[in-house]
């Protein structure tokens, strides 16, 4: 069959809009499908390109599919839809937007995927190459579209992107410096046959890498066909063995290490928890293996207070640190932190719970709760349901508001303590969303405090 020169885009949300703009920059012939009837961006998109072609709803001409010189499909849309299943077998390339962008891009790049902490991992590392003065673009899957990079007038120097599988499954020619799978556990098996698929997916990262950083303690961050001559380097939250990045112990402090080399104390670090340990560690590896100077990195470090509402540090007064992990809307999420940040202190955490637990089993808490924190504080609706499985175990507080169990927290906390928001409860009963109840803690912990609202 012959083929046409025409682009076709797959999806009109964010990914799609940035691949139109790209395509319309470059000249190329493109038209948009899209399975909904009315995506959210087609008005916008008609004014924007009234001569392109949108087609929407669940019938999309196949015969212009087959006939395309490429498909760059949105990462919400499975490139097993029938239709692009279809237009593969005819001998059409199938990419995404990381595929045409890699196609164009000169500058070299740090690829990061995982299952948790790739943003906060993505963000560090480009903070740590903004202090060593490289023009550093953050983008992918954690908010800038990577082809809007391209669009700009100043070249960037290095490109530090967050990957999703969705993302990687239509990659192929990225080729990064430095690429790590952080960690992986099940999820998204609604669109992979099964977890070794989504793994698959995610190994993908590692495609033409010249370093690839590996978890120790996860071996499914390695990939079982990665090429013998990418340099692999390891972290781990034990002793470090020979040039792995890891912990150590000297006189009762523990150290960000690279081998036998001491980097700096965990406890100079703004971000807590074991699993920020992990995500210090993986981005010091990838900075390492992309050129990044050390001092600058371990600058970063004891500056960088971590995503905003996943375990940020917010303040540290009267040896009392206060962190809110608003972002931890469930049991699961509550149990991390609470063993992250438990396992590093001398004192106890204070906790700050509830909320909507949309039938959760506050239960599955109390082992967690009894062995880590001194006390609980809870609010919201839930109330009752965390009283009756928790208040037998610790000691409990209920507040009616964030302002009422800060101020419980204040008076009841001691030295060596956390304070931490981490309630694994939806917030919708009483705030807009997460990112409500997280900034609402953090102006009463400034105001109760009496600190000035640029304090973190």
């Amino acid at each position: 069959m012959k083929k046409t020169e025409q682009h076709i885009v797959i999806g009109l949300g964010i990914t799609g809009l940035s691949c139109a703009r790209f395509l319309s920059r470059h000249q190329l012939p493109f038209v948009v499908m899209d399975s909904r009837e009315n995506p959210p961006n087609l008005e916008m998109f008609r004014q924007t390109y009234p001569d392109v072609a949108v087609y929407t709803g669940k019938s999309w001409p196949q015969t212009l599919l087959n006939e395309a010189k490429c498909l760059v499909v949105s990462p919400g849309v499975a490139v097993t839809t029938p239709a692009i299943a279809t237009a593969k077998a005819h001998g059409v390339d199938i990419i995404g937007d990381i595929e045409l962008f890699a196609r164009h891009n000169q500058a070299p790049i740090i690829a990061i995927t995982g299952a948790n902490g790739k943003s906060t991992v993505t963000t560090l590392v480009g903070e740590m190459a903004k202090a060593a003065g490289r023009k550093v673009a953050v983008v992918g899957n954690i908010g800038t579209p990577v082809l809007d990079v391209l669009s700009q007038e100043n070249d960037y120097d290095l490109v530090v992107m967050e990957l999703s599988s969705f993302q990687l499954e239509t990659t192929y020619s990225l080729r990064p410096i430095a690429a790590t799978v952080l960690n992986i556990t099940p999820d998204h098996l609604d669109r992979y046959a099964s977890f070794a698929d989504y793994a698959a997916a995610k190994h993908r990262i590692y495609h033409e890498a010249q370093h690839a950083i590996i978890n120790q303690q996860d071996l499914l961050s390695m990939s079982p066909t990665l090429g013998a001559d990418v340099k692999r380097h390891y972290f781990t939250l034990s002793v470090p063995s020979k040039e792995e990045w890891g912990l150590c112990w000297q006189e009762g402090t523990c150290w960000l290490a690279q081998g036998e080399t001491l980097l700096l104390p965990t406890s100079k670090m703004k971000m807590f928890g074991q699993h920020n340990f992990a995500n210090a560690l993986s981005a010091l590896a990838l900075g390492s293996a992309a050129g990044l100077p050390m001092d600058s990195m371990l600058q970063t470090l004891q500056t960088f207070s971590g995503l905003a509402h996943r375990c940020q540090s917010v303040a540290c007064v009267n040896e009392i640190q206060w962190v809110n992990d608003s972002k931890g809307t469930n049991i699961g999420a509550c149990q991390a932190a609470l063993e992250g940040i438990g396992k590093q202190l001398t004192g106890k955490i204070v906790l700050l719970l509830g909320g909507d637990g949309k039938g959760a089993d506050f239960n599955d808490l109390a082992p967690m709760v009894t062995q880590f924190c001194r006390q609980i504080i809870v609010m919201g609706k839930d109330t009752p349901l965390i009283q009756q499985a928790l208040a037998a175990k610790v000691e409990t507080h209920v507040a009616h508001d964030m302002q009422e169990a800060v101020q419980i927290a204040s008076m009841t906390a001691r030295a060596g303590d956390v304070v931490l928001l981490s309630p694994a409860c939806s917030s919708l009963d009483q705030y807009r969303d997460f990112a409500h109840r997280g900034e609402t803690f953090v102006e009463a912990v400034k105001r109760i405090l009496h600190l000035d609202t640029n304090t973190h």
